[in-house]
């Protein structure tokens, strides 16, 4: 949209739609089930690989409000001015655990699977009952059975159907550490730096003021007020019922969809301000693997990672796209932070990407870098988006659901329960917010056991045996139903069956294959697999 928004093209745009769409057969028809609560929502899932120390991640406190001091003695320190914007889920399990004895997921690789499902909740193709084996179709290739989370979204959601997937390192993934699946079997590439900014360029143009509809708009003046004197005349004229009745039907619409245009504030200035800036893409795009292109900085405070967040943020205020996924990278090397082993096999503690040997010196430190870097960057993410106002005194955060997953829970042990998760923002008032949630009533959650082993960065370090992890009795609430939560705050609808289905109008309350992880061991057909608890977490929303 261009950054001058004159009354004309106003008019003939949001404006002439509110005063011929009434006259559209279709439209009336539409008014009786259009759901308008999403409307300019966006998701933004931050994905981190290999887990964290758990021990240091969580806080504390495993229930209740969260508090900035609850989260300044964490690894999350970089959060506590967000407290009351932010929501932790305790006791979330995500599908298709790796276990050397297959008790709790397929037996092809520890990340292979891992990532294939995390988003799909599918099992990979195709299997490997052997845990250990280093066959490259199955260690190395296989791929889910269906498609992921934010391509089921954007069907419904994004103006070309497809979601804007960010890779922060510009890699190009392969099953061991891709996330995204438009279809089975089909990765997803994604965008680098540059490439997407460059989508966003055509929202906007440089240079130009901005007239007083624009203004009004981002001040949270509702397309409705800026066209009333239009629609008046138009009330005066004489016509039937019927129209009368269409007429209401669109104004009444119109007010629940319009309060801010959220594309006014789409514009080069902007983009500035976050650090979304041609230049800045370009040098944040230059990396790839081997280099430290994520902490290199590019423009003041920002480094490589930080102009991914901007662009993220810019897209988000633009309204350009609903479903924004932004991964960073496996098997990189953090320089930037004096780290002198590659991600994966720092994440075994080890100086290679064995299951078992001696302890890295200094293993646990360099791994506690790493987690602190990541929640640093989704603070400034954060910062970003509630940076931004939308009008009525609220901010682009707080019609956001802004989420940071990471792969795995310790990322030793590979374990899937006891997720480290953190949402920012209530996604328009969906979502609780300021809280510590545990979601698991079967269990009281622990923070792990992460330090267990190389903690004084001495000893042997033993992944098989999945010592560092949490009790695998604890935390195991599936991933499914929140899943469910974030379709449903964004108003992505389902079929009769409960399953996302364009052209649906019901509430989404099944995704994927199975909601629990032993009925994935085998792969899809083993099991009779079903999704046993459905919906969405009742004590998640607000």
């Amino acid at each position: 949209m261009s950054k001058q928004l004159n009354r004309r093209i106003f008019l003939r745009g949001l404006g002439g739609a509110a005063l011929a769409a009434p006259f559209l057969s279709s439209v009336w028809e539409r008014t009786a089930k259009a759901d308008t609560s999403s409307a300019g929502k966006t998701l933004i899932v931050m994905f981190t690989h290999y887990g964290c120390v758990t021990n240091n991640w969580f806080p504390a406190k495993t229930q209740g409000e969260l508090t900035a001091a609850d989260l300044t003695p964490t690894s999350l320190a970089a959060l506590a001015p967000y407290a009351k914007k932010l929501l932790m889920p305790r006791g979330i399990r995500t599908m298709n655990e790796w276990t050397a004895n297959m008790t709790r997921g397929q037996g092809n690789d520890s990340h292979t699977q891992i990532v294939g499902s995390f988003f799909t909740c599918q099992p990979v193709t195709p299997n490997s009952n052997d845990p250990f084996s280093f066959d490259q179709a199955t260690k190395f290739n296989a791929k889910p059975v269906g498609p992921s989370l934010d391509h089921v979204m954007a069907k419904q959601l994004s103006p070309q159907g497809t979601p804007l997937l960010l890779n922060t390192a510009g890699q190009n993934d392969n099953a061991q550490s891709a996330i995204s699946y438009s279809a089975a079997e089909t990765v997803y590439r994604g965008l680098n730096a540059s490439q997407a900014f460059s989508s966003l360029t055509g929202l906007f143009q440089s240079g130009e003021p901005m007239n007083p509809d624009t203004y009004a708009a981002i001040r949270g003046q509702s397309v409705l007020d800026l066209v009333k004197d239009d629609l008046q005349t138009l009330e005066r004229f004489d016509m039937s019922r019927a129209d009368k009745q269409k007429l209401e039907a669109w104004k009444e619409l119109l007010s629940s969809t319009g309060t801010v245009v959220a594309s006014a504030q789409c514009n080069e200035a902007l983009g500035a301000m976050l650090g979304a800036t041609a230049a800045n893409a370009s040098k944040a795009a230059g990396g790839g693997f081997g280099t430290d292109v994520l902490t290199t900085k590019v423009s003041g405070d920002l480094d490589g990672a930080d102009v991914y967040s901007a662009i993220a943020a810019l897209a988000a205020a633009c309204n350009a796209n609903p479903v924004i996924f932004m991964k960073y990278p496996g098997n990189y090397n953090f320089k930037g932070l004096d780290i002198t082993m590659e991600s994966h096999s720092l994440s075994h503690r080890l100086d290679n990407a064995g299951m078992s040997g001696s302890c890295l010196p200094n293993a646990i430190e360099m791994l506690l870098k790493v987690d602190a870097y990541y929640a640093q960057k989704f603070a400034n993410l954060v910062k970003m988006l509630d940076s931004i106002p939308q009008g009525n005194g609220t901010t682009v955060l707080d019609n956001c659901a802004a989420i940071w997953f990471n792969e795995m829970s310790d990322g030793n042990a590979h374990n899937l329960n006891n997720a480290p998760i953190i949402q920012a923002g209530s996604a328009g008032g969906y979502f609780k917010t300021g809280q510590i949630i545990n979601v698991d009533p079967g269990s009281t959650p622990t923070n792990g056991n992460s330090m267990s082993q190389c903690a004084n960065g001495t000893g042997q370090v033993n992944g098989i045996n999945q010592g560092t992890g949490t009790d695998p009795k604890i935390g195991n609430a599936p991933v499914n139903k929140y899943f469910c939560n974030i379709m449903n705050a964004m108003g992505v609808k389902a079929g009769a069956d409960g399953f996302p289905a364009e052209g649906g109008s019901a509430e989404v309350t099944h995704f994927g294959y199975s909601d629990k992880t032993e009925e994935f061991i085998g792969g899809k057909g083993k099991v009779a697999a079903k999704i046993h608890n459905p919906g969405g977490f009742t004590e998640l929303k607000a």
